[in-house]
Parts: C-alpha cells; structure tokens; sequence
C-alpha cells in the first residue's frame, strides 16, 4: 500500500506525520506547531512549510493529502472555521502546492476525519452509508458510502427548532451552558433523528474529544442505526489526509 504524508490544519495546531497506508500507523512521531496567531493565509502556510520540513519528506513525489476546516471544491476554500476569514474564496489548494513544491491533495477536515474511519477504523468493511459527526467547537459531518466519500456534507448547520443546531448540540455548547450529559443527549437525539429521515444511514461513527466519554451519551441515545464511537480522534485528521492522497482504502484481511 506504501506511504503517505497527512496534514491537518486546525485553529489551534498544525500536525502531520507519514503514514502507513497498509496499517494507518504513523511512522513517524506526530509533529505539532501551533496555529500562527489570527491563522492567516502568509502564517498557515509558512507554518505548513516549516512542518513538512521537520518532517524530513525528502521525496518530491511522495504523497501529500493536507486537510483544512472549510468546505473545499476544486481546490478552493469556501468557508472558514476558527481560522481567518480572508481563506474564504481562495484557491488555496494551488497556494499550498506552491508553497510546499509539490502536489497535494487537499480536502475538509472533518471529510478527512470520516475517510480515515473508513480506511482504518470504525466504519471500515461498512456496506451502505456511514456518517461520521465531530462534536467538538462546532459539528463536523462526513458521509461515506461502501467506503466512498461524499465531500462537504455540512449537516451541522441544519436548522432545527429554529436554530443551526451546532449552535445548541455541539460539545461546545454542552460545556458553554453547563449541560448534563441527560439534557445535551436530547439535543443530539434531534440531530441524530434528522439525519436518520434525512440519509437512513447504516452507521454513525462519533468522533471529537468528547468521544472518550461516549459512555455517557451515547447510550441515552435510540436510533435505528447503530451509533458508535471513532476510533482514531487526535491522529483521525492526518491518517484521512493521508488515504485521500490516493484515495484508496485496504482490502480486509
């Protein structure tokens, strides 16, 4: 299966490694800088050069996949999460590629997050449809079927009772308005019901930090679907980046 680079870029840090394709192990430690101040377009990509470097990815034609918090289409930056707003519009899969001399392939993060538990985790070998949700500063969703992705699926931000419901049932909210697990797990039932109308998904794989506490949640929830936690949550982004670099997923054994 080979090698390949994984980056993830977030608000508060950029992290990569090379990966084993075969195995989604890092071969190499997980390197970490802080996201520049503002996390402006000249900063993250200096950031992302200074990160590949320590890295030491001597080969020019190595893979690279690069995972970002916006919606991405044909290399463009559509949207801005926690990062500055001046990325929105850009082509940014072409900056990165300048940047760094090599090509790339760039993609949303919680897309990246959704593939990698496609290739390595908990939606692998899955027939149908898998939906991956981060809970986390906001909802990132992720759809997949029989291990394909379908990019830019924003269902975080579906209104309802009237609000975009990211607003009222991310981790966020649950730790801003000192919920407890009882009343934020009626808010994700909302959620998670809708998308069931909406999608009849075989899975749910639940990702974000918040997921090492999955037995507090989770298990209030009734759903049709089966509903369980990811399995890589900090490595997630750079182990999705990786596989989408060439967007193939191991057979099982």
């Amino acid at each position: 299966m080979g090698t390949a680079v994984g980056i993830d870029i977030g608000g508060t840090g950029i992290k990569g490694a090379l990966v084993d394709l075969a195995t989604g192990e890092l071969l190499t430690d997980r390197i970490k800088i802080p996201t520049p101040a503002g996390g402006t377009p000249d900063g993250i990509l200096a950031t992302t050069v200074e990160l590949v470097t320590q890295l030491q990815v001597h080969d020019p034609d190595a893979p690279v996949g690069v995972c970002f918090p916006a919606v991405v289409k044909h290399g463009v930056t559509l949207s801005a999460a926690n990062i500055s707003k001046k990325w929105i519009g850009l082509h940014a899969e072409k900056m990165f590629e300048e940047a760094l001399g090599r090509n790339i392939t760039f993609a949303n993060d919680a897309d990246a997050a959704g593939y990698a538990e496609a290739s390595f985790g908990a939606a692998r070998g899955i027939d149908g449809v898998a939906i991956m949700t981060t809970l986390g500063t906001g909802i990132g969703t992720a759809i997949l079927h029989n291990g394909v992705l379908v990019p830019n699926a924003e269902f975080g931000h579906l209104e309802i009772d009237g609000h975009d419901i990211e607003t009222r049932a991310s981790n966020a909210a649950r730790e801003r308005e000192d919920l407890s697990w009882t009343q934020w797990a009626k808010r994700l039932q909302k959620f998670y019901s809708a998308l069931e109308v909406y999608l009849s998904p075989d899975l749910f794989v639940v990702g974000g930090g918040v997921s090492k506490q999955h037995e507090h949640f989770l298990p209030l929830l009734t759903l049709n679907a089966p509903i369980v936690p990811a399995v890589h949550r900090n490595n997630a982004g750079i182990l999705g980046a990786a596989a989408l670099a060439v967007r193939t997923i191991p057979p099982l054994s």
